[in-house]
Order: structure tokens, then sequence, then C-alpha cells
């Protein structure tokens, strides 16, 4: 039994029914979509996200990597990197179609979901996220992306193990971005104009949004906390 066909034995009935019904990425998105976006500070195990019916950007796309998995692509998850200090990270499952990229994720910002595959490598699919990607002081703040991360290379215990699962995203979270744009160019950067901000954020609770979310005690590292406490 492969590891997708494992961890669907692990869901109840009713959502091994739905999951039957997912066909493509697009469904993918909208199955991410159909949970409620959770700011809280836990990032849970696939199974996890499943059992609560709420999820972010981190659990979520580790999910949707699963998902995309069980369609015959491969499991890849990338980062995409704020400015230190500005933003959260954003994470995407990605998928490949005729030589072209897509990316499923879940997000409480509108622009930052999906991709239809239509981008020629990973950088231009990162561009397509650079001007919606902002913080609460209307700064774009988008600056690199991880090269992609094959979950199918790994011991498939994180699908369900919260442990498990904890490790891997500390893990994830340490790699070195790849920059996409040079300090010349952050200087020049223009802010996002406010109409553009309040569509951005349409139905985002602005009060767990990064810069105005409280004070959250974490077990991590240091370094861990600084680049990841909630994700997008």
């Amino acid at each position: 039994m492969n590891s997708p066909a494992r961890f669907q034995t692990l869901l109840p009935k009713k959502v091994q029914e739905k999951i039957k019904k997912i066909k493509t990425p697009f469904d993918v998105q909208e199955f991410l979509f159909s949970m409620p976006y959770n700011a809280e500070e836990r990032d849970r195990s696939p199974l996890n996200v499943i059992l609560d019916q709420q999820c972010h950007c981190l659990d979520g796309g580790f999910l949707a990597a699963i998902l995309l998995w069980k369609l015959g692509f491969k499991p890849l998850v990338l980062d995409l990197t704020p400015a230190p200090g500005l933003d959260d990270d954003h994470v995407l499952a990605l998928f490949q179609i005729e030589g072209r990229w897509g990316a499923v994720a879940k997000s409480k910002f509108v622009q930052l979901g999906f991709r239809e595959p239509v981008f020629k490598n990973i950088r231009e699919l990162a561009m397509s996220y650079f001007e919606h990607y902002m913080s609460t002081a209307r700064q774009k703040t988008l600056r690199g992306y991880t090269r992609p991360m094959d979950l199918s290379t790994l011991d498939p215990a994180w699908m369900w193990d919260e442990s498990a699962a904890n490790r891997l995203y500390k893990k994830f979270y340490t790699r070195k971005p790849i920059a996409l744009i040079t300090k010349s160019m952050e200087k020049r950067l223009n802010p996002v104009r406010e109409k553009i901000f309040e569509a951005e954020t349409l139905g985002t609770d602005m009060s767990w949004v990064f810069g105005n979310r409280p004070q959250i005690k974490h077990t991590f590292s240091t370094q861990f906390l600084h680049r990841h406490i909630i994700p997008r």
C-alpha cells in the first residue's frame, strides 16, 4: 500500500468519500477552502487537519501535497519567504502539467491561493505572488523562495503523527531561500495602493495578521519562531 492510500485508510468514511471525488488540482484547492482558516499557533499533521477540519497555509499545504500525490503528481512543497521581520512565510503545494507549473495553497489573503499550471519554471510561479504578498503597512514583502521539497522521499509518519509532522515542518523552514529581487530593487518598491490592500485582505481577520497578533509562547527555537509563528 502506498503512502497516500495508507493515509486515506486513517480518515473517517465521510471524508474518504469526499476525497474520492477529488479529480483535479483545482478540486484539491476547493477542498482546502472548504475548511476554515485557523490562525492558532498549532501546526497540525495532515491527519489532524482532516479530523479538526481547520488549517492554515503550512499544514494545509502539506495536506494538499498528499492529495496531489494521490492524483499522480509528485508531492512537492515550496516556501515563499518574506523580508525578515516584516511578514509570514507562505507554503505552496506544487504540481506540473505539460511541463508547466501550478500551485495549491491555503491563505487568508485573496490572491495567495491557486495558480493555474501555466508557468515555465518555479521562479516564474513564485513571482506571480509578488504583487499580492503584502504587510499591514502596505509594503510588498515577498523576497525569496526555496527549492521544492519532495515529500515522497521521506518517512510517511509525518502524515499522521503530530511529532513527526512538527519535526518535518521545522526542517522545512530551515532551508536557505533563493532571492527574487535585488537590494536595489527592494529600495525602489512602491507602497500598495489602499484600495488594492482592501481588496487583497477582504474577509481577513486583521487581528491575526503579522504585526497585529498577540505574542505567543512556543517551544521551537528562536530562529524558527522568527520565520514562523502563524503562516499565511
